[in-house]
């Protein structure tokens, strides 16, 4: 139960210094960033594997890089949506 809660913790770090990082806000809020962190630290693993420091299941390095493509992606899209309607 502890390393969940931990797991949600980072993730939600993550996501949110992602988000931090573009200068953008994450859809959803806390909940958002908890979000775009677990799914963006997937998208870093896949992209550029397994490296650096290891925290609660995350590699921090590939996540937050992770997290940043996917914030990038979703604030894209949203922007693109707004503009179409």
């Amino acid at each position: 139960m502890i390393s969940f809660i931990w797991y949600l913790i980072i993730g939600g770090l993550l996501g949110w210094l992602a988000g931090v990082i573009l200068g953008k806000d994450v859809p959803g809020g806390v909940i958002g960033n908890i979000i775009a962190g677990i799914i963006g630290s997937w998208v870093g693993s896949m992209l550029l594997g397994n490296w650096g420091w290891k925290v609660s299941d995350f590699y921090v390095f590939p996540a937050l890089i992770g997290a940043v493509i996917l914030i990038f992606i979703v604030s894209f899209v949203m922007k693109s949506m707004r503009k179409a309607t």
